[in-house]
């Protein structure tokens, strides 16, 4: 599928399985609130739990988010890293995450450069159930996840390494 088709697709807020530099992600545009909600409903998620976004671009977080003064974003976007920063706005994209922070990523990707067409920051959050181990490749992918998406964009086999979190500008464990 050409970009400009899925820059289309994901503005009128599609559902998504699509590549990143980790593995296969769910996802959509995040300003969607519908698509949001079947996202977590999708991975068995509760809807309180947060999720994360591809930015589509770097000025977009700093427009959106408090980037700490020291913290160089460059070292870790675009990459395998989720950011956890605090939004500016209160009630910003509340669907995605209802508290005060958000985690951000800009994958080392194809992909990514498709969302940045959309100039949409884009839910990010890897197909699996809740619980379970993400998809690598899209037929490790639960066939009740792959009946409801809208599209997929298969690679074939991705590395598998879920994305390192960090948070006040340290790398955290996940858990």
């Amino acid at each position: 599928m050409e970009d400009a088709k899925i820059v289309e697709k994901i503005r009128k807020g599609k559902v998504f399985i699509y590549p990143t530099d980790t593995v296969y992600g769910l996802g959509c545009d995040a300003s969607k609130v519908e698509s949001v909600r079947k996202i977590k409903g999708m991975k068995g998620r509760d809807a309180d739990k947060p999720l994360s976004v591809i930015a589509p671009s770097v000025e977009w977080i700093v427009k959106n988010l408090v980037v700490d003064e020291g913290l160089d974003l460059s070292k870790y976007l675009p990459g395998p890293y989720t950011v956890i920063l605090k939004k500016k706005y209160k009630g910003f994209l509340s669907e995605v995450s209802g508290g005060d922070s958000l985690g951000v990523r800009i994958p080392d990707c194809e992909f990514t450069s498709i969302v940045q067409k959309s100039d949409r920051a884009f839910v990010t959050t890897s197909v699996n159930l809740s619980g379970e181990d993400p998809a690598r490749k899209v037929d490790e992918v639960p066939l009740d996840i792959l009946e409801k998406v809208d599209e997929v964009i298969d690679v074939g086999e991705l590395n598998g390494k879920v994305s390192k979190l960090i948070i006040g500008g340290k790398e955290v464990e996940r858990g």
